[in-house]
């Protein structure tokens, strides 16, 4: 386990807007990922599920990379969701993370086949791996079988951790089943552990987690961010007390639109509840619900994010 190890950290999977007509709002995008690392994100895992990475193209992705580093945001802080259902796109989209020197990617399994084997995801994890052919190249597994209908085995990361050391370096464990990442991190000493919810946080760190990657870091990162600081103190059970009480309100709704919401009124920016179809916003009775009970929980709903 990593006890003695520092945490990485927390990872937002920053929320991306979107114009009136469903374009990327790149202006935006950039303020409110300068906003997080701001008020305390530890590095930013752009693209992925709440980013609604797969309703974007390849292309918006690359470009959109481009304009945070362009814009001064360092690409060390950066680990982008690579992870495609053709290994080509995936390929692409990777080598151009390593090529602008991102920490690494957070890497999808190929979901559209459901029930494939171990065998045939270690096949597309070797691919990609040959493909990329840079040693610069750091993988972060991500699991979320609830969303994808295919994850990684602990046999699977085994293998792969033996066949490719240093490149596969670690996982996002969005299972939502806290046995799982327990294993994972009893069973892969040194390997970057992140629960995908703050509500596993503490007790990830107190077994060697390296942080969290997180869907409501989007509106809470200074929270999360505090208790990473402060897990060794007698104050941070109380800590974590509060973060799963915040994040059991937000996702009592799709996470999503929840978090556009919420960042829709931090901000005063109503376009902020853009999403691209088929998704769709809050309907204002779900946002009214959802105000109300992070209002119960002292959750401050005045406008304080910097507008772009």
């Amino acid at each position: 386990m990593r006890t003695n190890q520092t945490p990485r950290g927390v990872f937002v999977p920053a929320s991306t807007p979107f114009h009136a007509d469903l374009s990327v709002d790149g202006e935006r995008f950039v303020a409110h990922c300068r906003w997080l690392l701001d008020e305390g994100a530890n590095g930013l895992a752009v693209f992925g599920t709440t980013s609604e990475a797969n309703s974007l193209s390849a292309g918006e992705r690359m470009a959109t990379l481009e304009q945070l580093i362009d814009s001064g945001i360092s690409p060390g802080v950066l680990m982008p969701g690579t992870g495609c259902c053709a290994l080509p796109d995936t390929a692409a989209l990777t080598r151009h993370a390593v090529e602008h020197d991102c920490m690494g990617v957070l890497l999808l399994p190929p979901f559209y086949y459901k029930g494939v084997s171990d065998d045939g995801l270690y096949a597309g994890i070797a691919e990609l791996i040959q493909r990329v052919a840079d040693k610069r190249l750091r993988v972060y597994l991500y699991h979320i079988p609830p969303m994808a209908g295919v994850g990684f085995s602990l046999s699977l990361i085994a293998r792969l951790l033996k066949s490719f050391p240093g490149i596969v370096v670690g996982i996002k464990d969005s299972s939502g089943d806290w046995k799982n990442t327990q294993a994972l991190l009893q069973e892969f000493p040194d390997f970057e552990v992140f629960p995908g919810s703050e509500t596993y946080l503490l007790d990830g760190l107190r077994l060697g987690g390296a942080g969290c990657i997180s869907a409501t870091a989007n509106v809470n990162v200074a929270a999360m961010r505090a208790l990473i600081d402060a897990w060794k103190t007698p104050a941070a059970d109380a800590m974590q007390q509060q973060l799963t009480a915040l994040r059991a309100a937000v996702q009592k709704f799709p996470l999503v639109p929840a978090n556009k919401a919420i960042l829709a009124r931090l901000q005063g920016a109503p376009d902020w509840n853009v999403v691209r179809p088929p998704l769709v916003a809050l309907s204002n009775e779900a946002r009214s619900q959802l105000f109300s009970a992070l209002g119960a929980l002292h959750f401050e709903l005045g406008q304080s994010v910097a507008v772009a």
